[in-house]
């Protein structure tokens, strides 16, 4: 089990993401567009160099649902390879059987 800690700080992460993404995506596009002069670009890069770090979706981990464990995350189960073995040899996830040949 992941310390308590670092799954809450990964589900603030995910709040804050929602709630700028909006906004970062327009401040992004503004400082990208070629046809705008350098100056509103420069203004719409400070800004978006002012938001939270941690509005950034690059910042994200993704965790098992279960035990939070970071690494070894399967994406299509949202689980980490320990709880899907343990699930998949319970039976819990249908469709998936232990290799044997």
């Amino acid at each position: 089990m992941a310390k308590l800690s670092l799954i809450n700080r990964e589900e603030k992460r995910v709040k804050l993401v929602k709630r700028y993404q909006e906004q970062r995506a327009l401040l992004k596009k503004i400082s990208l567009d070629p046809n705008l002069s350098l100056e509103e670009r420069w203004a719409a890069r400070r800004k978006l160099n002012a938001l939270p770090r941690n509005s950034s979706a690059v910042r994200l981990r993704n965790r098992c649902r279960l035990t939070g464990r970071p690494r070894g995350y399967y994406r299509k189960f949202g689980l980490g390879r320990n709880m899907l073995r343990e699930k998949a040899m319970r039976g819990d996830v249908p469709g998936l059987v232990k290799a044997s040949w």
